[in-house]
């Protein structure tokens, strides 16, 4: 686990960027579900069709580190790397770096937990949880 890593690439777009020409600090996380969402899809089956085979995940934790800021226009990239799989959650580790320079920006932390209709932490599907353990 945790030598497989998708990388994603993207530009700063200027409604990321807060008064100060930075990107705003909530915008990293959601590079972080960006590049979880294309390692899931990498990983065999795109997270839309997880949903439509009954399987929801949900952030329960999450946790970054910012090194420096990303500004707007600049093309970044997302190491997502999936760390661990347990019976019940995934852990995904992210690196977000100035694609240009490899300069760190941002490390990042997520676990998902498999949750049933009611909202409820349930064990991840068996076929499910094989796939990622392969991943």
């Amino acid at each position: 686990m945790g030598d497989r890593t998708h990388v994603t690439e993207l530009r700063v777009r200027y409604a990321e960027t807060d008064q100060m020409g930075v990107v705003y600090h909530a915008n990293y996380l959601i590079w972080c579900e960006c590049g979880r969402t294309e390692y899931i899809r990498e990983a065999g089956t795109p997270y839309a069709q997880l949903e439509r085979d009954g399987v929801s995940l949900a952030v329960v934790d999450a946790t970054m580190r910012c090194h420096a800021p990303a500004r707007y226009d600049e093309l970044i990239r997302i190491e997502t790397s999936l760390t661990e799989v347990r019976s019940r959650t995934l852990t995904f580790d992210y690196l977000i770096t100035r694609a240009e320079t490899g300069e760190r920006l941002v490390s990042a932390t997520t676990v998902l937990a498999s949750i049933d209709s009611q909202g409820r932490i349930t064990s991840l599907p068996s076929a499910v949880r094989d796939r990622f353990e392969r991943a």
